[in-house]
């Protein structure tokens, strides 16, 4: 008998298209005689919109978009909540990055409806959405990583010489400053004097209420993927090297011009030190399902800890399935091994009891 599996993509934050990408990607590697495919489309104004059953790929993002709804399905959430109603999904794939997808939202949600899910929890997606928190369970953790300075908007506009006199003293240019809580490097920007920094704070408050500024770290960016529940497990890691001045967003998602170097040219030493950082890091978010670990690595094979992202993208070069597929994964069988281990969960969730 096939399971019910829905698709959650679009979304309202930044990485809307980036969820768009996502989604159709893994309707291409979905196997259709095992599972009856239910696309959730959510607008960019959180409308949620069911479409019919899909019965083979998506032939564009297009189709993602303009050709589900039109079966009379109510345009907000109701039409998720009847679906699961009428027949209960045996799991949902929520394909969200960043706001109101990837930040526990979507994922109370689903706990509420006791709904199996891919990837984490509550907890770690919050945590893990927020860069603040998440280098503070960092340290809790005794794990290395770059000095940083953070503060919201309301301090920023209040005390704005104090916070510049801080950084300068506590960081060092260049600093790549952020949103706290936004993915795939939207809103990040490289200040290399006191006026970037000032211009580049004001960028960021465009996507967040709290921003983070961190040292630049002369080093390679190094990342690992981690899959599992309570016994994770590591991939190889990869190299990246971006033909711009950081890995932003042009180039993950469009350029297509930076240079992946899977297995990553680094030591023995190193990738042991990352494997066992890339599990405690999962674990002090008390980590499920899946997450990407980004590091820098020095000359000096000094490794930093840069952050998780809880739900990384799964468009065709995104690292995560890139580097599972290196490690001897393959693309549709590292998504069913996602939705085992999210049933895997759930039944264990089952078993607690509330009264």
């Amino acid at each position: 008998m096939k399971k019910k599996l829905g698709l959650l993509y679009g979304g309202q934050s930044a990485e809307h298209e980036v969820s768009l990408s996502s989604a159709k990607a893994v309707t291409e590697a979905l196997n259709y005689d095992k599972y009856d495919i239910v696309p959730v489309f959510i607008t960019r104004q959180g409308e949620w919109i069911k479409g019919a059953v899909l019965t083979e790929p998506a032939k564009s993002i297009e189709a993602l978009q303009f050709n589900i709804g039109k079966d009379g399905q109510h345009h907000d959430i109701s039409s998720f909540l009847m679906a699961q109603k009428e027949q209960p999904f045996d799991a949902v794939f929520p394909l969200l990055h960043g706001t109101y997808g990837e930040d526990g939202t979507v994922q109370g949600l689903l706990e509420v409806l006791n709904i199996p899910y891919v990837g984490c929890g509550v907890l770690a997606s919050s945590a893990g959405m927020d860069k603040v928190v998440m280098k503070q369970l960092f340290e809790i953790a005794g794990l290395n990583q770059v000095p940083f300075v953070y503060f919201i908007r309301k301090e920023w506009q209040a005390n704005q010489q104090e916070l510049l006199d801080e950084m300068t003293s506590k960081l060092t240019f260049p600093m790549y400053v952020k949103p706290a809580n936004l993915g795939s490097s939207v809103g990040v920007s490289k200040a290399s004097t006191k006026e970037e920094l000032i211009e580049a704070v004001t960028v960021a408050f465009k996507y967040d209420r709290k921003v983070i500024v961190e040292t630049g770290v002369v080093g390679d960016e190094v990342e690992m993927a981690v899959l599992g529940n309570d016994e994770p497990k590591v991939s190889v890691p990869g190299q990246i090297k971006a033909t711009t001045d950081f890995y932003d967003y042009e180039s993950k998602y469009q350029d297509g011009n930076t240079e992946l170097l899977i297995p990553a040219p680094v030591s023995a030493e190193v990738i042991s030190t990352m494997s066992d950082m890339a599990i405690r890091a999962f674990k002090v978010l008390d980590g499920s399902g899946l997450v990407r670990a980004d590091f820098f690595v020095t000359a000096d094979e000094e490794v930093l800890i840069n952050e998780v992202n809880t739900l990384p993208g799964f468009t065709p070069m995104s690292m995560y399935p890139i580097l599972w597929g290196n490690t001897g994964l393959a693309y549709s069988d590292l998504i069913e091994e996602l939705i085992n281990l999210a049933i895997e969960r759930f039944e264990e969730k089952q078993q607690l009891h509330f009264k």
